[in-house]
């Protein structure tokens, strides 16, 4: 062998050795990755998200995360089209109890939602991000949105009803009572371009923690152990459920017609919102969403099973939910100690799951907000979140 291919030789087997040793370098690296994102060492390898050890900060002085956003997960390509690539999901503010009912004014470019034990509405300010008390007392009031004429609507366990506030800062008592029996604890609320309300009286008015109990003898104080007189106004304490959980509709006339019955879905109905043409509206009961046509006549008929939220195998059961001008479902998501599931599920309008957004908390309620409708906050027990979209809410939130 001459001296100039030995050189050759040589410089082949070293080319090979670094080339193995490079393999190899990586190799390990991959296989300690996974050890690196369970928390083995002080810094996470992969960007921080709710899986990981230790987990992600999404509060403003957390570390900042790599785009896309871990915790935004394609299930479905249709889903990359609703996403933006180059934004995370930030923690807004936290220090509720329980929060619910997030609905965004367009007038005033500001979000409000409730926090519903500490009997106060609280409103995030889009303009420098300040969170204030809006209104307390606020009857410990759950669902929250805004008509089409701009005015907020609400619906307060303590007093279970559902109320209007006029432009002029007048409240107006939008239902009250069917057919001369009080209601029993009204939860979400959505406006209809024809100028009709629909509502979901679910009864949590009385909740000792969220309302105030029955009066003695009443379904939630059987043996009249509980005093419903307890620290509220003199007016409050006297009501006793008397009404199934029924979804409602507020007909322009101020008279409310029965919509949807306890006994025709099944239980008690919680989260409502419209498809973008007002021709479905979707219900949730027992965690899962069911829809109905709804005809010229506001009748709803054709009640199915919009799906059933398993994730992974795991029940993700939401509460509120909003539609985007495609006709996709945005749901909060309760897993409980399923870490990864609660946050938000996206369907499309055939029942398919095509996204998720994973929150270290459970998810309540969600609504779209922003001057632009192409934001979504959610209200997530402590915490409000929000992230931005590339779609927009099909309707005032």
């Amino acid at each position: 062998m001459t001296h100039e291919l030995c050189a050759r030789e040589d410089n082949h087997q070293l080319s090979r050795r670094t080339l193995f040793k490079t393999l190899g370098t990586a190799i390990g690296a991959a296989a300690i990755a996974p050890r690196i994102a369970m928390g083995q060492t002080p810094g996470p390898a992969t960007p921080p998200s709710t899986v990981t050890n230790p987990a992600r900060d999404f509060g403003s002085g957390g570390s900042p995360v790599t785009y896309p956003d871990p915790d935004i997960l394609n299930i479905d390509p249709r889903f990359g089209q609703l996403r933006r690539f180059n934004t995370p999901i930030l923690r807004l503010w936290t220090g509720a109890l329980w929060s619910e009912g997030p609905a965004w004014s367009s007038q005033g470019r500001y979000l409000l939602w409730s926090d519903i034990p500490n009997n106060r509405q609280l409103r995030y300010l889009e303009d420098d991000g300040r969170v204030t008390v809006f209104r307390s007392p606020s009857n410990n009031s759950n669902g929250n949105t805004f008509d089409f004429q701009g005015r907020q609507l609400s619906c307060e366990h303590l007093t279970r009803r559902v109320v209007r506030y006029e432009n002029d800062g007048s409240v107006v008592v939008i239902a009250d009572s069917y057919s001369g029996t009080h209601l029993i604890g009204p939860n979400d609320v959505v406006p209809h371009p024809d100028g009709s309300y629909w509502f979901t009286d679910l009864g949590a008015g009385g909740q000792l923690y969220e309302g105030t109990p029955d009066a003695a003898g009443g379904p939630s104080n059987p043996n009249g152990r509980l005093n419903p007189r307890l620290g509220q106004p003199p007016e409050i304490g006297t009501l006793t459920r008397a009404l199934p959980a029924n979804l409602y509709r507020v007909d322009p006339s101020g008279r409310v017609d029965l919509a949807v019955s306890e006994e025709q879905i099944g239980g008690g109905t919680n989260g409502l919102t419209f498809s973008p043409d007002y021709r479905k509206l979707y219900a949730v009961s027992a965690g899962v969403v069911h829809s109905f046509d709804v005809g010229g006549d506001n009748r709803c008929t054709n009640m199915r099973q919009f799906a059933d939220f398993m994730v992974d195998g795991v029940m993700c059961r939401t509460d509120g939910i909003r539609c985007d001008v495609d006709g996709n479902l945005w749901c909060s998501s309760n897993a409980g100690e399923n870490l990864g599931y609660s946050g938000v599920t996206v369907w499309s309008p055939e029942g398919e799951l095509i996204g998720r957004i994973r929150l270290p908390e459970v998810c309540a309620n969600v609504c779209f907000g922003g001057p632009e409708r192409n934001r979504l906050f959610m209200a997530a027990s402590q915490s409000l979140y929000a992230v931005y979209l590339n779609t927009q809410g099909a309707a005032p939130s």
